[in-house]
């Protein structure tokens, strides 16, 4: 009988590899994490950043590479490409339905600025969905993500622990400062750093979005080999700086995505990861006397905090905008904080803004990530690809969860990582279904040959077909 074949890992190749849209997508990243939000283009009529550029710039791309055959762009239907689609012409509708008629010049130049920026992410998440083809690439991307968001937070290390600011360093020539680069908050008398972000509510969410994806790669590391102490030092670092940014949000995200990833590991595993969470608490406890104390009371305080009071007379503020726009909203950007007050909440941001239909479709999107990730699990039979879905369900949950304690897409960070790690659910689920689809194939077009007698001599029986 002929020798069995063994089983090739997803869509892996080697020799060199071209540039694609995981290229594109880690540049990306590394612009939102390693260049300081405050810093946008320099000769352009409205602010720019780096990231939205690069966003853009994959939008056209993508929509290029659909119109030809031969780029190895991906086609056809996906949950999280169906999702992204949809939220955008939502952000269309309601701009069309906002612009139609008069608003003020503030709030104008407010609406055409974020639709600029959320047409940004929303390429960026179906550039990674199509463009990131087979396991290798994801993976790339996912790691420079952890590596990307290791660098912001060790930066924001620095501003906790010293006061020490990198990025007042990081300018380059074709950069300028919008506004106030002011990076670092106080809390308690602690310091809130920011890192390279633009505040940090974002900061700490941005890192414990990251968490599952680093501890991912750590544990892969130590059941299958390769180097562990990157990764192990990556999940350290972006676990303390979760914490040390003093912000509730970074703190349930944390919270979170335990709840995802613990629950699927093995039993034994899940005892030494529970024992790992206590250890950690008592390390930061005796490494930063007060912080662990100071985070318990962000809880138990919510009640006389004057943020979670705000939190509450923004219902009461939003409530009249809501029932006279009620499906399309008044128009993504138009309700301005330093005007109308602080919603701190994304979903009920969303449907001042957006409408019903646009707070349905963003909910609809976090659905659409995990949709994915769960076909992967149960599809799959790969367990490194069945954990991979898990850690990205885990970090598409940090945002899906906070969204209720923060104004998600006013930080584009934080808005860009969701994006992309929805847009990495996608890309997964299309390499599961492509590994099943060419094993379905293999197996219709050489099927199992019959056993033959092994018979020797001259006289040997052959068997024709």
């Amino acid at each position: 009988m002929p020798a069995e074949r063994e089983r090739l890992p997803i869509m892996r190749k080697e020799g060199k590899q071209r540039a694609d849209g995981a290229t594109l997508a880690c540049c990306y990243a590394l612009a939102m994490t390693c260049i300081p939000a405050g810093l946008v283009l320099k000769g352009l009529p409205m602010s720019i950043t780096p990231g939205m550029a690069i966003g853009l710039a994959m939008g056209i791309l993508w929509f290029c590479a659909q119109l030809v055959t031969t780029l190895g762009v991906a086609k056809g239907r996906n949950a999280a490409r169906t999702a992204l689609f949809l939220f955008a012409c939502s952000q269309l509708a309601t701009y069309g339905y906002a612009t139609y008629g008069y608003l003020p010049s503030d709030e104008l130049a407010a609406a055409d600025r974020t639709l600029i920026t959320l047409m940004a992410v929303f390429s960026v998440g179906l550039a990674v969905c199509d463009g990131v083809r087979g396991l290798d690439r994801l993976d790339r991307l996912l790691k420079v993500m952890v590596g990307g968001a290791t660098f912001m937070a060790a930066v924001g290390i620095l501003q906790f622990s010293l006061a020490l600011d990198l990025t007042q360093y990081l300018s380059f020539p074709i950069l300028k400062a919008q506004g106030e680069m002011s990076f670092v908050l106080e809390r308690s008398n602690f310091r809130r750093p920011a890192g390279t972000s633009g505040h940090p509510i974002e900061f700490g969410v941005v890192c414990a979005m990251t968490v599952p994806i680093a501890l991912h790669y750590a544990l892969r590391a130590f059941d299958h080999g390769g180097p562990q102490k990157r990764w192990w030092f990556c999940l350290a670092i972006l676990a303390v700086a979760s914490m040390q940014s003093l912000s509730r949000s970074a703190v349930l995200g944390l919270a979170i995505a335990a709840m995802f990833i613990i629950p699927a590991m093995p039993k034994k595993r899940r005892v030494r990861a529970l024992g790992a969470i206590v250890l950690f608490l008592v390390a930061m406890r005796v490494m930063v006397p007060g912080l662990v104390g100071t985070l318990y009371s962000l809880f138990t305080s919510i009640s006389v905090d004057p943020s979670a009071e705000s939190r509450r007379r923004a219902i009461d503020r939003a409530g009249g905008e809501i029932s006279e726009h009620l499906l399309l909203g008044r128009g993504m950007g138009t309700y301005l904080p330093e005007k109308y007050g602080w919603l701190d909440n994304q979903y009920l941001g969303t449907l001042v803004q957006n409408g019903v239909i646009g707070m349905l479709l963003l909910i609809f999107l976090y659905v659409a990530g995990w949709y994915c990730c769960l076909r992967v699990r149960l599809a799959s039979k790969d367990p490194r690809v069945r954990d991979l879905a898990i850690a990205i369900a885990a970090g598409i949950g940090v945002p899906g969860i906070s969204s209720a304690t923060f104004d998600l897409l006013g930080f584009a960070v934080a808005t860009g990582f969701t994006f992309l790690l929805v847009g990495a659910a996608g890309s997964l689920w299309r390499t599961v279904q492509e590994e099943r689809a060419a094993e379905a194939q293999h197996s219709a077009v050489e099927p199992d040959e019959p056993d033959v007698p092994d018979e020797e001599g001259p006289n040997k029986t052959e068997v024709t077909a």
